[in-house]
């Protein structure tokens, strides 16, 4: 009897951002070996191509699962799917994390299956401000998360930037109108990076330092590269 061959994943659906080591001490701590895991994946979840060695790769980063490989090994190690894998950034992959269905989410915001589907794949969240509340809900989305999610992050990047990089008094109102924070949070943040980058780059051209016109140009452009991290980083800590 030949071996049943692993289905070729389909090119716009690739798997989730797959923490192998994770896998391997889940199985491990189970007491498992790669043998015990594959036969429950051939037993109990419909995957007859599931051997030892493909589980191996699993757990050595050499093979990354699909989303339906991903979902049965999470119950092969009785644990969410969401421990199996690196931080999620897009819809589908947070949709993953919770262990639901495309169904599950697009009844939950009031959405054709199809049109949710299509918004999963493209990677463009084209909902409703009511519809997207129920997103964030639906998927315990943190507000960081929901902004990239529902593809703002470029636009705040692109306002930080501004602010950093200008009179970031003019941003309060657009960065408010953006994100639902406290007024107040938001003018401290902003004043913060502004300060921080400034200082940066005067220190930077500073005759003391000796430095070069490329040294100050790239030291901002790493600031720059980093301004929603900063940004969240500053909301996240502020008392």
């Amino acid at each position: 009897m030949s071996a049943v061959r692993r289905p070729p994943a389909l090119p716009n659906q690739p798997g989730p951002p797959f923490n192998a080591p994770a896998a391997r001490r889940l199985r491990a701590a189970l007491g498992m070996g790669p043998e015990h895991v594959a036969h429950d994946l051939r037993a109990s979840y419909g995957l007859p191509y599931a051997t030892p060695d493909l589980v191996r790769a699993w757990e050595r980063g050499a093979l990354i699962p699909s989303s339906p490989e991903l979902t049965a090994l999470a119950g092969a190690l009785w644990c969410t799917p969401g421990e199996l894998i690196g931080r999620p950034r897009t819809l589908r992959e947070h949709r993953i994390a919770r262990g639901l269905a495309p169904e599950d989410v697009a009844l939950a915001v009031g959405l054709d299956l199809l049109v949710y589907l299509a918004m999963e794949e493209d990677e463009d969240w084209q909902g409703t401000e009511r519809q997207s509340a129920v997103l964030a809900e639906t998927l315990r989305l943190s507000l960081p998360d929901f902004v990239t999610v529902t593809g703002k992050e470029e636009k705040l990047a692109e306002l930080l930037r501004n602010a950093v990089t200008t009179r970031w008094q003019a941003y309060v109102r657009q960065v408010s109108k953006l994100l639902p924070l406290d007024k107040r949070l938001i003018e401290d943040t902003l004043r913060e990076l502004h300060e921080d980058y400034q200082s940066q780059m005067t220190a930077t051209l500073a005759w003391g330092n000796i430095p070069t016109t490329d040294s100050a140009e790239d030291k901002g452009k790493h600031f720059l590269a980093g301004i929603v991290t900063r940004f969240w980083q500053r909301t996240e800590s502020a008392p």
